[in-house]
């Protein structure tokens, strides 16, 4: 019995050979880059995979090429129906749109199926291929087998695994694996490596560099028993080179499982692509350093994101500076240009790790909303309080130029305020500007230096009977302010006060924290002059009446 006739007893079914499928996959066209994003629908979206999908965007934006989406759901028993829908809501929300996919019945791209279950036969076609050439074959060894080979090499303190000597149904002759076949004997189907552990192979990372990594001699599984979708290991082998991918971002987590990926690439006489091995995200907790975690740090997910309502710029930005070292300085030089624009280069990583920093992400969100247009704002706002929080939705649809005007305060200036962290904090910051929030809420008023209440009602009095216009502009307004101090014992000039406190009341500082109280509640606000003017005059005398 010969190796073809063994490969026609497993799949008798499969007519198709690999030129079938090279003349059905054609040689991309043009010297570009071709990446994908290849995660699997087992769970939510990490931010592991953003972050390599925001490389693998960048290099084929760079090089005029293709970024294309594959589903890799050969793991079926773990994956999750609606684990597809959010990669690609996540993909959408951060503008890595691919140039090839495969969503909600669509196909875009002249190289799928880019989902792996629908390409179970293409994998079959290539598995029989390399029984035929005897690069693979039948193991029948049981999982209590398994278990007993594992720990009889523990024991000898040897390298676990299914290798060399170990490799009992490699020694099966052709006619005795046919014969456990027809017996229906349970089997899965195992590479035949020719690799020497022993023996070194130079390996080029563009991130790590020029590596010498140790040759695979394990016989690897390629297909389970299910005889039905293949191994991760084997499958991405197919589809990256039948869909012309030219470089392969994924963590550095999956260096060790880099000879076993090239040894089947030469097995098919395919050419190995660029390897991009991405360092880990860590995070610091405490004096420690450690990778970011599924189980114990809620930012792992991208929900955490979308949840709280970090703008999708803010986050790319965030990943961004862990990407690249040189791009918080490339970005400083062009503050006008997206991150598309920056050429990614694989050497600029660091090799010990990106340190996710959320305070780094809440400063840069913080600086981005800043410089948005107050139309631009309300609008991303409310998209994302349509979604997040009925509360805040209800807020706008009260009155959308209202609350446009609230967060307008301070905006179109040189120095923005900078308060506004994500969306889902915006309702605790303006919640005191209507009227049925700021009287139905449980308040504790943040008096500083003056708590008499009998001088702070006289102060209030005072101003709004006698000061007050409210067609007044900003500087004659403050100068007012002034005014009320010299009237009632406070100093207007602050120098003043700082040479002979003793001799004044307080100072106009404190005459302004005991309006600003008395209107929002709160010590700290966005300036007070605009607070006034939108609240108007008959509002404010309703709450300072209920002091």
């Amino acid at each position: 019995m010969t190796n073809k006739e063994l490969a026609n007893l497993i799949f008798p079914n499969i007519d198709k050979t690999l030129e079938d499928y090279k003349e059905m996959y054609p040689r991309r066209e043009g010297d570009f880059a071709v990446t994908r994003f290849a995660p699997s629908p087992t769970g939510y979206v990490h931010i592991g995979g953003i972050y390599q999908a925001i490389i693998d965007f960048l290099i084929a934006r760079n090089n005029n090429g293709v970024f294309f989406l594959r589903i890799e759901d050969t793991d079926q028993k773990r994956e999750l129906k609606e684990a597809v829908d959010l990669i690609k809501e996540a993909l959408y929300y951060y503008g890595l749109v691919p140039n090839e996919y495969q969503l909600d019945g669509k196909t875009v791209g002249n190289y799928g199926p880019y989902v792996q279950s629908e390409r179970k036969e293409i994998y079959h076609a290539f598995i029989k291929h390399l029984i035929e050439i005897d690069r693979a074959y039948p193991c029948f060894c049981t999982h209590d087998t398994l278990e007993e080979l594992r720990t009889m090499q523990e024991h000898k303190k040897q390298r676990t695994g299914y290798y060399g000597k170990y490799a009992k149904c490699r020694q099966l002759s052709i006619e005795e694996m046919a014969e456990k076949i027809k017996n229906g004997e349970t089997y899965v189907i195992r590479f035949k490596s020719l690799g020497d552990f022993e023996r070194k192979f130079k390996f080029n990372d563009l991130v790590k560099g020029e590596l010498e990594l140790s040759e695979n001699d394990e016989d690897f599984v390629i297909m389970k028993s299910d005889n039905l979708l293949p191994t991760y290991h084997f499958a991405h082998i197919v589809d990256d080179f039948l869909m012309g991918t030219t470089h392969v971002v994924r963590g550095e987590e999956w260096l060790s499982s880099a000879p076993k990926h090239v040894e089947l690439f030469n097995a098919f006489g395919f050419k190995v692509p660029n390897y991009v091995h991405t360092p880990l995200i860590i995070k610091k907790e405490g004096n420690s350093i450690r990778k970011i975690s599924k189980r114990k740090d809620p930012e792992a997910s991208m929900s955490y994101y979308t949840d709280l309502g970090y703008p999708a710029v803010a986050v790319i930005e965030s990943l961004m500076t862990i990407i690249n070292s040189n791009y918080e300085e490339w970005h400083r030089e062009n503050p006008d240009k997206n991150f598309t624009d920056f050429t990614y280069n694989p050497t600029k990583m660091s090799s010990s790790g990106g340190l996710y920093d959320l305070e780094k992400l809440n400063n840069i969100s913080k600086d981005f909303i800043s410089k948005m247009k107050a139309d631009e704002l309300v609008e991303d706002s409310y998209n994302w309080a349509c979604q997040y929080n009925e509360s805040l939705k209800n807020l706008i649809d009260r009155d959308r130029e209202y609350y446009r005007s609230i967060l307008n305060i301070e905006r179109d200036q040189e120095k923005p305020r900078k308060d506004i962290v994500n969306y889902s904090m915006i309702e605790s910051l303006i919640w005191y500007m209507y009227d049925e929030d700021f009287n139905s809420r449980e308040k504790e008023y943040e008096w500083k230096n003056i708590t008499d209440i009998n001088e702070i009602k006289n102060i209030l009095n005072v101003y709004f009977d006698k000061y007050y216009d409210a067609s007044d502009d900003k500087e004659t307004w403050f100068n007012k302010v002034k005014e009320l101090c010299d009237e009632l014992g406070y100093a207007s000039n602050i120098k003043e006060y700082k040479a002979n406190p003793e001799a004044f009341k307080g100072n106009v500082s404190d005459v302004s924290t005991v309006i600003r109280v008395a209107i929002t509640s709160k010590s700290n606000t966005p300036d007070l002059y605009h607070i006034i003017n939108l609240l108007g005059k008959d509002r404010i005398m309703e709450r300072i009446s209920k002091l």
